[in-house]
């Protein structure tokens, strides 16, 4: 976590910015709650427990802040709710997501499938992709289990 917490800090320092102590506290959350696209309120209450006092107002602006230096994916489900995402510093576009319209539930898939994609529309359209977000919406395979019916397993 430190590794990736000083790169962090080198990303802010480029671009003028300081690592304040409220800043890592956020990030020191978003690394700890990686998997989870927690909210800004989420992020706020977690926050909190390790330094109560930061403000909503200075969680909403380190969060707006790290996602306009592209250390965070902003994104939106399709609930209203903007989410936050830690990017890989290994790969070169976002992960991708497949989202449950049932229960909620976001799974990631970390591969890129879109390199081929992106290569024939620079060679046909002449368009230099610089980012990529894939989205899938569907039911998720807790809910598909949670609604086989037994008797069919059950027979034959």
């Amino acid at each position: 976590m430190e590794a990736r917490i000083e790169k962090i800090k080198q990303q802010l320092q480029s671009q003028g910015y300081k690592l304040t102590p409220q800043r890592e506290a956020t990030v020191r959350v978003l690394l700890e709650n990686e998997q989870d696209h927690l909210s800004a309120e989420d992020v706020f209450m977690l926050v909190k427990d390790k330094a109560p006092e930061i403000g909503l107002a200075t969680v909403y602006r380190t969060l707006e802040l790290l996602s306009e230096l592209h250390v965070l994916e902003k994104m939106n489900f399709g609930d209203g709710v903007a989410r936050y995402d830690l990017r890989d510093d290994n790969s070169r576009h976002h992960h991708h997501h497949l989202i449950c319209v049932q229960c909620g539930a976001v799974d990631e898939i970390m591969e890129d499938w879109l390199g081929p994609f992106e290569e024939r529309l620079e060679s046909e359209f002449h368009f230099q992709v610089l980012d990529h977000r894939l989205d899938f919406q569907g039911i998720c395979f807790r809910c598909n289990e949670r609604g086989k019916p037994d008797s069919l397993e059950k027979s034959h």
